[in-house]
């Protein structure tokens, strides 16, 4: 991945005022030959998410919490790879998901559990609905099963707060009771210059059995940043929890995001209840201000 120049190396005398911790340089190929991010021995505080952004921020480093999970695995032993990721940049958000929607959706969606419009609103998961125009699912005509709808539309509803203001939000309040989310969370910081960019930058390997190349997830992360003012706030093994700034607040809008989500993480429907997009859209997407990913 093409980067800035690492500001992890010179950590020690950048004055950033730091918990004890340290720098991973671990990937699955052996030791990178630089860090990828530094991380807190201990768990996180409240301030710390608001704090560590002001002062990394001008240095070209981004905060992040990780959480060693179930398996109590923390990132020297998350198998990264950072050989094998290219830029976000380099990928089409679009093109990304109508690849992954090709692949998965005309075998695992559905018409009977996919999103099926029963209650006339809005756009259906089960490709009943083109994008004909480049906005967002049409409702004008029929087409086959398993069609990408296209990407969703910005949501009507203005953000009530900063994104990164949401970020911090969500992150204090995992930190409060990290140990009932996920197991434990701690404070890291990744030289990124933008959050969708994160799990690209320490070659983040969590969703590997659907995608080697971490980057082109990103690419649909920056496409969210845009339009939902979504940040990457928690990584885990194979688990990601994105803050979501500007929300769907309609159901034709959650429906329509719910199918970018299913061709992203089709685990989040394959293999959690309610193993329906209709619900899941109801349930995880609409007003959602957390978005919660997890691959198999």
């Amino acid at each position: 991945m093409a980067t800035l120049p690492n500001p992890l190396p010179s950590l020690a005398t950048s004055g950033l005022d730091l918990p004890p911790g340290s720098l991973v340089d671990a990937t699955l190929d052996g030791p990178w030959h630089e860090p990828l991010l530094w991380y807190a021995d201990g768990p996180a505080d409240l301030r710390d998410w608001s704090r560590l952004r002001a002062a990394g921020r001008p240095l070209g480093l981004l905060p992040v919490l990780v959480t060693g999970g179930r398996r109590d695995q923390w990132p020297e032993e998350w198998d990264l790879c950072p050989d094998d990721t290219s830029y976000p940049g380099d990928h089409d958000a679009d093109e990304v998901l109508a690849g992954y929607w090709t692949d998965y959706a005309s075998d695992e969606v559905a018409p009977e559990n996919a999103g099926s419009d029963t209650d006339g609103t809005g756009p259906d998961m089960d490709g009943t609905d083109p994008d004909t125009d480049g906005t967002g699912p049409d409702t004008d005509g029929p087409a086959g099963p398993g069609s990408w709808p296209g990407l969703a539309p910005v949501p009507a509803r203005e953000a009530a707060e900063d994104a990164d203001t949401a970020a911090a939000g969500l992150a204090g309040v995992i930190a409060a009771d990290a140990d009932a989310w996920l197991g434990g969370a701690r404070m890291a910081l990744v030289p990124a210059r933008r959050s969708a960019d994160i799990p690209a930058a320490i070659g983040w390997s969590g969703p590997m059995n659907h995608e080697n190349d971490v980057a082109r997830l990103c690419a649909v992360l920056r496409s969210w940043e845009d339009r939902y003012d979504a940040r990457v706030v928690v990584l885990g093994f194979d688990t990601m929890i994105v803050s979501v700034g500007r929300p769907p607040a309609t159901a034709e809008e959650a429906r329509a995001l719910a199918a970018e989500h299913y061709a992203f993480c089709p685990d989040n429907i394959d293999q959690s209840p309610p193993y329906d997009l209709d619900v899941y859209a109801e349930k995880a997407v609409l007003n959602q201000e957390a978005w919660s990913f997890w691959w198999d």
